[in-house]
């Protein structure tokens, strides 16, 4: 029992440490915190070819996500989780940013992600 225990601890925390990484997570599911003035992480890799679903939170006021090359582009309510998938075409970098004022850094809060082949 102690061993299973200490399994399914390493597992945890391995998806936890990969998680916190954000720029080192592969593609799939990436949890994106938004908050004035900036995303957290700030900047991901994602596979070309790869559906990617960004799980995206605000802790603080409303704020939005667009990425113009790659089709994104989405509202983020405080308090409401919003999830969109999209799946890259082209490898690249592609730059972000917050699409809903949210105060005077707002000019300030960019996004970056890194497609990879």
């Amino acid at each position: 029992m102690k061993l299973l225990r200490k399994v399914v601890f390493a597992i945890g925390l391995a998806l936890v440490v990969l998680l916190a990484a954000g720029a080192d997570a592969p593609s799939g599911s990436i949890e994106i915190i938004a908050k004035r003035f900036a995303f957290v992480p700030d900047h991901i890799t994602v596979k070309k070819g790869q559906p990617v679903t960004l799980s995206l939170r605000s802790e603080d006021v409303k704020h939005g996500l667009a990425i113009k090359e790659l089709g994104v582009k989405t509202e983020i309510p405080k308090g409401q989780p919003t999830v969109i998938t999209f799946t890259p075409q082209q490898a690249g970098t592609f730059h972000g940013k917050c699409s809903h004022f949210c105060g005077s850094g707002h000019g300030d809060m960019k996004f970056t992600v890194v497609v990879t082949e």
